[in-house]
């Protein structure tokens, strides 16, 4: 680029040095050289220039617009005189103005956004990492909620100790299930579902069906299940899903014995056994563990008292009182 200066000694030279002191103005000749600069561009553009690419609007060499240093004499040499006026840039080809007009306006905006997307998404990350990712730099624990913490803690387990002895002292000791422990060998205290009653059985008329998959269903009484086989007095604990537990004797009949008499398919061991009482509840074994448990008919040396159960309970070691059915009227093998 020219400065101030040679720009207007610029538009002078182009005027033909109208207005300057001692400046001879040839507009005839000016206009002759225009004529000859601008057949040079159309021999130019029809090809005949060899030396330089199609649709250059330089000057050719010899010609009237080029001077020793291929720029008009007199002026800069930064700057070309070229058919038209005097310009530091050529002019553009009418054919591919709109071209370049377009990739000037077009170009550039996508090459910046592009250049931009890096910019945003550093930007942008770390914000996404600290909504992910726990503050760190959350407020301090002060010494006297620390403080107040512990006497909490102290509290509680002094509360928890106290509690241990005053059972201790009672003889409450618990099981690990939480039920206080009652004297060994005693009779289970009565216990029904939300305060059901105590359903009124004839030992008599009660019987024992044996149902399912089996070959042989079976209708028992007391008696025909008492000859399938009395087992010995098994020590067993009941602990019971209202707070406490016992360790006693039960004496009854194996279910083992009872599924036996049924004669039940070859592929029965990897079946389930269902045991129903009268009042609708039920518990369902594995046939292994069903082999494991038995029907009780007493209790603590003493025949099964109504609120246990009587005439017949299911009596499962390796379980709690929930599935320790009462009033046992149903089995099925399923």
């Amino acid at each position: 680029m020219v400065g101030v200066g040679g720009d207007r000694a610029l538009r002078r030279a182009a005027r033909g040095g109208a207005g300057r002191p001692g400046t001879h103005s040839d507009p005839a000749g000016e206009r002759r050289r225009r004529v000859a600069g601008t057949g040079e561009q159309d021999r130019g553009n029809t090809g005949e220039d060899t030396g330089e690419a199609r649709g250059n609007f330089g000057p050719r060499p010899g010609s009237a617009w080029e001077g020793a240093s291929g720029t008009r004499p007199g002026l800069c040499p930064e700057v070309r005189a070229y058919p038209g006026g005097v310009t530091d840039s050529p002019p553009r080809d009418p054919t591919t103005a709109g071209s370049s007009a377009a990739s000037s306006s077009a170009g550039p905006v996508p090459r910046a956004a592009l250049a931009a997307v890096p910019v945003i998404l550093l930007h942008l990350l770390p914000r996404r990492w600290r909504l992910l990712r726990p503050r760190l730099g959350g407020p301090r624990v002060s010494r006297r909620t620390l403080l107040a913490a512990a006497g909490v803690a102290a509290l509680g387990a002094v509360a928890w100790g106290a509690a241990n002895v005053l059972d201790a002292v009672q003889g409450g000791i618990r099981r690990f299930t939480g039920s206080r422990w009652l004297p060994e060998g005693g009779i289970p205290p009565p216990t029904t579902f939300y305060g059901e009653g105590i359903p009124s059985l004839d030992a008599a008329a009660w019987r024992l069906r044996v149902t399912g998959r089996v070959t042989k269903p079976l209708m028992l009484d007391l008696r025909t299940l008492a000859d399938l086989g009395v087992a010995d007095t098994e020590d067993a604990v009941l602990d019971c899903t209202s707070g406490w537990a016992i360790e006693t004797g039960w004496r009854g009949v194996p279910l083992t014995a009872v599924l036996d008499a049924t004669a039940p398919a070859p592929a029965v061991a990897g079946r389930r056994v269902l045991v129903r009482s009268v009042t609708g509840w039920s518990a369902e074994l594995p046939m292994d563990e069903a082999r494991g448990a038995f029907l009780a008919t007493g209790v603590g040396g003493l025949d099964l008292p109504a609120g246990n159960g009587a005439p017949c309970r299911l009596v499962v070691p390796d379980r709690r009182g929930l599935d320790w059915v009462k009033w046992v009227t149903e089995i099925r093998v399923a």
